[in-house]
């Protein structure tokens, strides 16, 4: 009852003019960047952070909106994947092995309108999981003392490359990158100057709002540009939608896989380190063995092929937000973006964010309640739009991002070395990707390294330097085990499970 109440009260939040107006501009626009092959739920929350905080917006107004964005381009990430066989981004593979040939059939309208029931089915339920679920975690979490957080963040650096990443390594230094560039600044205990070279704008360290947007959208500018310079870059034609609602039976015949769906991609989500793409494949893949294991019809265009990886991604969207909010550890590429949202405004997620601001969390927990329904109901009579955002040259909307990010930085800070540093940080990024070196450790890195330092040193201050505190409790050997099993599995299994992912997306 208390949890109920607690959740009216987030209603209470939520339900203002100014919070649903966000509500809906975030799921608005996160729809379209969601359908943009290549920018995805990480990207499209990056590009935005900076308009968010120059207009000034609450703590509760900016994740309202941000985390509709969240919602929003998961929900539009399968309109490209239907209509033009591109993902929209890698959880959106899946659906293209049977939302393509739909389209093909000429059933795309029904493929999107199916999709985006099963979105909602899987957001919805994985958001009624994260009020059930994150305040029970928050009671294990007051659990953990110094030793313990730092053998946390240890699981989610050793997790966050997921069970489908090829390159542990690449991740590993990815994360050692992220923890150096979290050293610059003063040191936390004795205020001495690290790795800053007398210089005095790096005297408070480098604002992870700069490395962010640097790294996710001024790349993906800097990655345009090369394409456009080589003659890569082509133009893409309106597809043809046909028939928007599909009849009463293809609903019925999904309903099953819609829960199977839902119930693995929750669980993944949950997982450290599992994340959408994994819950969209494990559904897709449960779905075939348990309707169609002769592949008769998996592939071809089954609506159930549709319906079971929509359901996945988006309950991974939603409980990859559970261990954000209970335990200050991200559960997804984007959750860690979401993180850095929260740091920024001077929320400390984990145990006491449920007490401290049950304002601002219920608020948000409420706001992905409208949110769900606010994109099932725009997603269905306004297809055809989002289908018209495909044809919006990538010549236009890259100059697009840029000034965002350099007006939105700028007006954050009014600094023009933060505006550098942050085209350096989309340099870097670039090259990053060129060299497929993932980039969430490196915010990961950046956002955690000073917390898992301070709690190192209480850890060893209170045991007088003994650094087997760090496997003195049960807690903490367990999760010593989790974060062995996260990193090492990727190597036996990452690259089979990647190859079956990418080859079922290119047979399709």
């Amino acid at each position: 009852m208390e949890t109920l109440a607690l959740l009216g009260n987030g209603f209470a939040v939520a339900l203002t003019p100014e919070n649903l107006l966000l509500a809906f501009l975030g799921c608005f626009l996160g729809t379209l960047m969601g359908a943009l092959p290549g920018l995805g739920p990480a990207n499209g929350v990056a590009i935005l952070i900076p308009i968010a905080f120059s207009l000034g917006l609450g703590p509760t107004p900016s994740l309202i909106l941000l985390t509709s964005v969240y919602y929003g381009a998961m929900y539009g990430g399968r309109i490209s994947s239907i209509l033009l066989n591109i993902p929209g981004d890698e959880p959106a593979m899946m659906t293209c092995l049977d939302g393509y040939p739909m389209a093909q059939q000429g059933r795309a309208g029904e493929a999107l309108t199916l999709s985006g029931v099963a979105s909602f089915v899987g957001a919805f339920v994985a958001t009624c999981g994260l009020v059930l679920l994150a305040p029970q975690l928050v009671k294990i979490a007051l659990l953990f003392g110094p030793a313990e957080y730092f053998v946390l963040f240890t699981v989610a650096f050793a997790t966050l490359g997921g069970i489908s990443s090829t390159n542990q390594a690449k991740s590993a230094f990815a994360a050692a990158l992220g923890l150096g560039i979290a050293m610059i600044g003063s040191d936390s205990q004795t205020g001495s100057q690290r790795f800053t070279f007398d210089h005095i704008h790096l005297y408070d360290g480098i604002d992870f709002l700069i490395a962010i947007v640097g790294l996710f959208a001024l790349s993906e500018v800097f990655i345009f540009l090369e394409r456009h310079q080589s003659g890569k870059h082509n133009e893409i034609k309106a597809p043809k939608i046909g028939r928007i609602l599909p009849n009463f039976k293809m609903i019925k015949q999904c309903i099953p896989t819609m829960a199977r769906g839902t119930g693995l991609g929750f669980f993944a989500g949950v997982l450290p380190g599992a994340g959408a793409s994994l819950g969209s494949f494990l559904a897709y893949s449960l779905e075939k063995q348990t309707v169609d294991r002769d592949g008769e019809t998996f592939g071809k265009g089954d609506p159930r092929g549709v319906a079971a990886p929509e359901a996945g991604n988006n309950a991974a969207s939603g409980g990859a937000l559970v261990p954000m909010l209970a335990l200050g550890v991200p559960g997804s590429g984007t959750t860690a973006v979401l993180l850095a949202v929260l740091l920024q405004l001077n929320i400390t997620p984990g145990p006491l964010l449920f007490s401290k601001n049950p304002d601002v969390v219920w608020g948000l927990i409420a706001a992905l309640f409208i949110a769900n329904f606010i994109l099932l109901a725009m997603n269905i009579p306004l297809v055809g739009l989002f289908t018209r955002v495909l044809m919006v040259p990538t010549r236009i909307l890259m100059p697009v991002v840029a000034m965002i990010s350099f007006v939105g930085i700028y007006s954050i800070t009014g600094s023009t070395f933060d505006v550098m540093l942050m085209v350096g940080f989309g340099v870097a990024g670039w090259l990053l990707r060129k060299i497929e070196v993932p980039l969430v450790p490196v915010i990961l890195g950046i956002l955690l390294g000073n917390q898992m330092e301070v709690n190192l040193r209480r850890a060893m201050t209170i045991s007088d330097g003994d650094w087997s505190t760090l496997v003195g409790s049960p807690l903490a050997i367990i999760l010593w085990v989790i974060a062995i099993t996260g990193f090492v599995l990727p190597m036996m299994f990452g690259r089979r499970v990647n190859a079956r992912m990418k080859a079922g997306s290119k047979n399709s």
